[in-house]
């Protein structure tokens, strides 16, 4: 009845985005070195790792992605035949090149789920198959799932709760007749939406803090426990070993977390007030 796919940006070239948030240049071979390393540790075993496989998953390169870079990626996704990779000219390519593919993939199929995720963040190993039960044949609906975590792999270790509305982690169900995606738009604007349902009672996503994030700054709260939470989002094992030693104690942060606590709840708060005035132009 329907057909679902992940869809990843990697490394397209885009004129609006060419610095990290530490002025660095983008998209050179270093940060690609980077940012495979995130992708490997990270994205790719939590989405291996999930409990319901019926699902493709799509990752869009750039097609001036240096060869040694391809092999190596390519090395990383065989053994799972549902991943599939594209080398498209940029972000202009991007969105017409998952229509593209998905028009013709879903032509037997009545109606099509399309979530993102970004390639340096990962999700809960149920996290597909609670997008998929959420498929009701409605003909449009976007799924924003509000809660996740906030995982700061450097400078320090900090692992913290996190809500987000209109999130990247939002997926799309479409009645699959010229569809538009869940990439027609960015997450944010999704807060202009009235076609839209909400997932709050588990925390779905990881976010990944380094120092090459374009905006993102760690504003986790709380006291996690790793090892309560590793069963479900699945890392490399070497990730696993460096958080498990290396993880500041609650006890050093405890002041950032009360500062984070409250600004992500007045965020929040802010934004679904907004919605539930309809400051926000609805579609």
């Amino acid at each position: 009845m329907f057909k679902h796919y992940l869809i990843t940006r990697f490394n397209l070239r885009n004129k609006n985005w060419d610095v990290t948030k530490n002025n660095e240049t983008l998209l050179t071979r270093e940060w690609m070195t980077h940012r495979i390393g995130l992708f490997s540790n990270f994205c790719l075993p939590s989405i291996a790792s999930q409990t319901n496989k019926d699902f493709q998953w799509l990752l869009f390169f750039d097609q001036t992605t240096d060869d040694d870079f391809k092999q190596e990626l390519e090395t990383l996704l065989k053994p799972y035949p549902h991943f599939k990779s594209f080398y498209v000219d940029g972000m202009d390519a991007f969105h017409p090149s998952i229509k593209a593919y998905v028009s013709e993939d879903s032509k037997d199929s009545s109606y099509i789920i399309t979530s993102r995720i970004d390639n340096d963040d990962c999700i809960h190993k149920e996290y597909i198959d609670t997008i998929q039960h959420q498929f009701t044949s409605q003909d449009f609906m976007a799924i924003d799932v509000l809660k996740g975590y906030s995982l700061q792999i450097s400078p320090e270790i900090m692992l913290g709760k996190k809500e987000h509305i209109f999130n990247p982690f939002i997926s799309l169900i479409e009645k699959n007749v010229e569809p538009k995606t869940v990439w027609f738009s960015d997450h944010n604007m999704w807060k202009k939406e009235s076609r839209r349902i909400e997932i709050a009672n588990k925390r779905l996503w990881m976010s990944i803090i380094h120092e090459k994030n374009k905006v993102n700054e760690f504003d986790g709260y709380d006291n996690v426990d790793w090892n309560s939470i590793k069963s479900d989002f699945i890392v490399s094992e070497s990730i696993d070993k460096k958080v498990t030693s290396e993880i500041i104690p609650y006890s050093q942060w405890r002041y950032l977390s009360f500062k984070n606590k409250l600004y992500v709840n007045y965020v929040l708060a802010s934004k679904k007030f907004k919605k539930a005035l309809g400051l926000y132009k609805i579609k």
